[in-house]
């Protein structure tokens, strides 16, 4: 890995980007990082184009929403007719308008319809109402002995009326009003669910001065919420005086009820009725005109979609890394630094070369690398195949910059532990076939949109190929089939012709491969299998331990730290052998022994088999004895001896030595001090160099680190040497025992597999006829079911795991340091594509393995008074964590540029001189944070006062999204008019300096435009004082208020943190630890 610099003209720094974006192998340095996101050179490009973005995200609802397919990007690219490398300014804006055309037109579509739709709807309802009202008028005057008044009650449960409703659009025909119709009435619809209400309320307050009457409306209509159906009833209330009527209309128009003017003329009534059934077909047809020409609209939009917003996505990765280079408007060139792979430096030169032909800059490109003792990403070059290995490593960790890479050999390891947890014939086939079946259809799973649990299925396809082919291996030698044995050879045993408990006998031949069947239906073929599958376990933990172990050699030898090896591998791998290395030879040897075998006289030629759990023990608490009963070999108590004393020694060894290695290298060094110290003295003049040219501070504080280095302290590396020692020993012997986990599931696994079959199709065996053939078709339907979700799904996910953990921790901690971070270069490759998509979710999913729920989310508020830093903050946390910022002052903004609702009421207060009322600015928040949905976000700007505080705190827990943590931020009163002082402005562009600590290069004048820097008129002690005595006054009842509640993240800790600092640097690492201790998924 190599890390270069590039210059680049500005002419063609666009379409350099660009080709090296295609090639996908640089990943590019931030030159400065300190700067927040709106003073960077492309803000106004990078705001353009979230606005087309947002443009894109419309018309692929709409598209949506209409079940309209989009066209394919490979086909849909050549309809833009421009390549990456021409894409011009111009043609930018082309695509800009259109898109800002559609995005219009479809808007515009979208209002017509939805007023048609909610004017049709009135429609409906008016016909119903005037039909309902028809038929009780024409009820009543037919049969007026019918009718009754309300009863007058004054008890809660007593009902309204003698007869209120019938099921159906006939109800308002069962009953009917007082006999003279000099009464007046109301009639309408409203939501059914508040029927009853409306009913009750209307009872309560007129007293039961009043007859109502209603019916059901069997027909739907839309409801506020997409695709929500809403059912209403027609009702019917007469009363008598315009008082009464008002405050029936009053009430009911309260709870959602919509009134219609219904005549009492029959005649009236028809014709009102034959005009609005015109207007309804009028506007049934205008209705289906404007879905067509919308519909005709989104086919054009599907045919260039796909395009629209693949070239958005890659322009904002462009203009994103651009805003990340050295701009020097006087020589007209950017600089960019970044790191490449070595080797592909020609390819990175190549297209610097291409892109200065593309545009005709007059100047080239020029490319150089640079020296420099930083540690370069790690770049771990994968294909199809191994990436899903490397991705289960990189989740524990990256591994430093040319560290031996663990994923390599996790690709046989990884399957083959899970397939000793998983050996079964039966369900490694099951598994081959899911895999084989991902596999041979690839490249059209590509290209389907796959739901997030399929396609990571589809990422891991070929994990799960290996786990079943190994699976089937360790089935075999299992003799395992679904729990059943399979007789491919001839047994090595047979059992004699006798009644009652029998003892098989040898054959005198070896069963070839795997267990012998007869042990199947033996009554000791659990303790067998258990004895195997857990000395097993014991052999393979140890060897993978060891192999472990050992990959430190390469890693010193590269690193040169060969003394190391003597010094702390050499003990490390005889402490481990000598205890359970020696175990693993036993068990061997215990193997290789036949305890059965007797002499020609019949006699026993050994003992009893001794257990190794006891020899083990007993080699701690009884050293250089053994019990002769007990013996395994001869010589057994001294090589014990031997062994137990050569652990202890192997324990010193390890914490003497490095510790007084490394002490020795630093006494050498140190006297070579005045050569290191010359050296170092042209470092920092060539850092002196490099800041006047780029104008960066960074360099020489590199330089002076360089000089300087990390002083060394014995007493700290003792220390460390006494825990990592310590931590050796006892992971030797706990992380022998973790592999028992391979005996422990191996067993489970089988023993489940065995219920399944005996409770299922093992019952209907003796079944016979008809009956039988039903009963064995659902018993296998049922075992089938259970063995694809229980044994294959959840068996095998814990199995997957606990092979996880196995590499994790007990093989990874022996080896693997992974203090390095990944590679991750600018490239075009689709963020959608399945595997980088679900590399990156396994590789965060050791700290975000379990859901992240809505209280657990980083929901902040960032308070401080004028001047304390909180643009700064926030635009640290919002690039270190990529929280996005909700401003209140931008969203009031964007709602008055845009003439949304909002920003009309908005408009109409600023311009009578008001403030800006709570509801409203809650109502702008609100709104934006539904949007965000459940996702992380910082707040600024609202609230100010306690009473928007409560108002905002309340609405939050309504919506599920509470705040999670408010930020305090208390400077220097002092501090801050100082910082007034010295900041200076320039006005078009908003940048600000700072003269203590981000002066202008030139004083007085711009970095990138040279135009003079102003001040900004309450830029004064007198008035920020002022401000601020204001802030304090109107805020500090607020931070009260918060101080007062706890967090919802975190029950046991409060919701406000104070913190203090006279900079932003000094707050900052206060705020980044509160933040991560919170939030530990936002560590990673």
């Amino acid at each position: 890995m190599s890390l270069i610099q590039l210059y680049m003209p500005s002419e063609s720094v666009h379409a350099a980007v660009t080709e090296l974006g295609e090639l996908g192998v640089v990943q590019f340095k931030d030159l400065h990082p300190d700067a927040a996101p709106f003073q960077r050179t492309f803000v106004s490009d990078i705001r353009r184009l979230d606005e087309m973005q947002r443009r894109v995200e419309f018309l692929e609802e709409q598209l949506d929403r209409e079940a309209i397919a989009a066209r394919p990007l490979e086909s849909a690219l050549p309809l833009l007719g421009r390549t990456d490398s021409s894409r011009t300014p111009l043609f930018m804006e082309q695509i800009a308008k259109q898109l800002q055309e559609h995005a219009d037109r479809i808007a515009q579509m979208n209002s017509s319809y939805d007023s048609l739709q909610k004017r049709l709807q009135q429609l409906e309802e008016a016909k119903y109402v005037i039909r309902e009202t028809a038929v009780f008028f024409q009820h009543a005057e037919t049969q007026p002995e019918q009718v009754r008044l309300s009863m007058d009650s004054d008890h809660d449960h007593q009902p309204l009326l003698s007869q209120q409703r019938a099921p159906g659009v006939e109800g308002l025909a069962n009953a009917a009003p007082p006999a003279s119709f000099d009464l007046e009435f109301v009639a309408g619809t409203i939501d059914r669910a508040q029927m009853a209400t409306l009913e009750r309320v209307l009872w309560r307050a007129l007293r039961g001065n009043l007859f109502m009457n209603y019916a059901e409306i069997q027909q739907g209509f839309p409801g506020p919420v997409h695709d929500q159906t809403v059912y209403k009833n027609v009702f019917v209330i007469f009363a008598h005086g315009t008082t009464v009527l008002a405050k029936i209309r009053k009430i009911a128009e309260s709870m959602g009820g919509a009134l219609f003017t219904v005549e009492s003329d029959e005649s009236q009534r028809d014709a009102r009725l034959h005009e609005v059934l015109e207007r309804i077909e009028d506007h049934e047809n205008i209705l289906h005109s404007t879905s067509a020409a919308r519909r005709a609209e989104l086919l054009k939009v599907a045919e260039s979609i796909a395009a629209w917003h693949d070239l958005v996505r890659r322009e904002k990765l462009v203009y994103g890394t651009m805003n990340l280079f050295q701009n020097d408007p006087r020589q007209k060139t950017m600089v960019a630094e970044g790191w490449a792979p070595t080797q592909d430096l020609p390819r990175v030169q190549l297209a610097l070369r291409r892109a200065t032909e593309d545009t005709g800059a007059h100047v080239s490109s020029v490319m150089q690398v640079l020296p420099t003792n930083d540690t370069p990403p790690t770049y771990q070059l994968t294909n199809k195949f191994t990436e899903g290995f490397q991705a289960i490593i990189d989740a524990y960790g990256f591994a430093t910059y040319q560290e031996v890479n663990p994923g390599l050999f996790a690709v046989i390891t990884f399957p083959f532990l899970f397939a000793v947890m998983f050996g079964d014939i039966g369900h490694g086939i099951l598994l081959l076939l899911c895999a084989g079946t991902m596999v041979l259809y690839e490249q059209k799973l590509l290209k389907t949109k796959l739901d997030e649990i399929t396609s990571m299925f589809f990422y891991g396809r070929y994990i799960i190929l290996l786990m079943g082919a190994f699976a089937i291996y360790t089935g075999f030698i299992y003799n395992d089939i679904f729990s059943l044995s399979m007789h491919l050879w001839h047994t090595g045993w047979k059992w004699p012709h006798k009644q009652g408990a029998l003892t098989a006998e040898p054959t005198g031949h070896v069963y070839p491969i795997g267990l012998d069947p007869t042990w199947h239906g033996a009554e000791n073929n659990l303790v067998f299998t258990n004895s195997f599958k857990m000395k097993m376990s014991i052999v393979l933990g140890v060897a993978q331990m060891t192999f472990a172990l050992l990959l430190n050699v390469p890693n010193h030898l590269h690193f040169k730290r060969a003394s190391w090896i003597w010094a702390e591998l050499l003990p490390q791998i005889l402490f481990l052998e000598s205890l359970f290395g020696y175990l693993v030879i036993t068990i061997i040897y215990k193997w290789s022994v036949d305890w059965s075998a007797t002499d020609a006289n019949g006699h026993s030629l050994h003992n009893s088999p001794p257990g190794l759990l006891n020899m083990l023990i007993y080699m701690f608490l009884k050293p250089g004895n053994v019990d002769p009963n007990v013996q395994l070999f001869p010589g057994q108590a001294s090589v014990q001896m031997f062994l137990l004393l050569l652990a202890l020694v192997c324990v010193p060894w390890m914490l003497i030595a490095k510790p007084y290695l490394l002490y020795k290298e630093h006494q050498s060094k140190a006297g070579y001090h005045a050569v290191g110290s010359s050296e170092s003295q042209q470092l920092v003049q060539q850092s002196d160099d490099q800041q006047e040219v780029f104008g960066e501070e960074d360099a020489a504080n590199d330089a002076h680190d360089q000089q300087h280095g990390e002083e060394f302290e014995i007493g700290e590396v003792v220390i460390h040497q006494i825990i990592h020692t310590i931590e050796f020993c006892l992971g030797c012997i706990s992380n022998t025992a973790s592999y028992l986990r391979l005996w422990a599931l191996s067993l489970a696994h089988a023993q489940l597999s065995q219920v399944l079959w005996d409770m299922t199709i093992k019952n209907v065996f003796g079944m016979t006829g008809l009956v039988g053939a039903i009963a064995s078709m659902f018993a296998f339907a049922l075992w089938f079911i259970l063995t694809i979700f229980i044994l294959c799904i959840m068996e095998g996910l814990s199995a997957f795991l606990h092979a996880l953990r196995l590499h994790w921790v007990e093989a990874g901690s022996k080896h693997y340091e992974a203090a390095g971070y990944p590679f991750e270069p600018l490239t075009f490759r689709q963020e959608e594509n399945i595997g980088w998509k679900h590399a990156r979710i396994l590789r965060s999913s050791s700290a975000r393995l379990y859901a992240t729920g809505a209280e657990h989310r980083l929901r902040m508020l960032l308070v401080g008074c004028p001047g304390s830093g909180k643009g700064t903050l926030s635009a640290r946390i919002q690039q270190k964590y990529s929280v996005p910022i909700i401003t209140a002052g931008d969203l009031l903004r964007w709602h008055t540029t845009h003439n949304t609702e909002l920003g009309k009421q908005a408009s109409a207060v600023i311009r009578a001189g008001k403030l800006m009322p709570d509801e409203t600015m809650m109502e702008l928040v609100g709104q934006k944070v539904q949007e965000m949905d459940q996702s992380d976000w910082l707040l600024d700007g609202f609230p100010r006062t306690s009473g928007q505080a409560t108002m905002l705190n309340e609405s939050l827990h309504s919506k599920n999204t509470p705040l999670t943590l408010v930020v305090n931020l208390n400077v220097p009163e002092d501090v801050i008019l100082q910082r007034v002082l010295d900041r200076w402005t320039h006005i078009a562009s908003g940048r600000v300096y700072n003269l203590s600590f981000n002066p202008p290069k030139n004083p007085g004048l711009d970095d990138l435009t040279g135009e003079p820097l102003e001040k900004r008129e309450d830029d004064n002690p007198a008035t920020f004082r002022k401000r601020i005595e204001s802030f304090h006054a109107q805020t500090e009842p607020m931070i009260d208020y918060f101080r007062s509640i706890s967090s919802p993240a975190h029950a046991s800790k409060p919701l406000l943190v104070d913190l203090s600092g006279r900079t932003s640097n000094e707050i900052w690492p206060q705020l980044q630890e509160t933040i991560e201790s919170r939030f530990s998924y936002l560590s990673t």
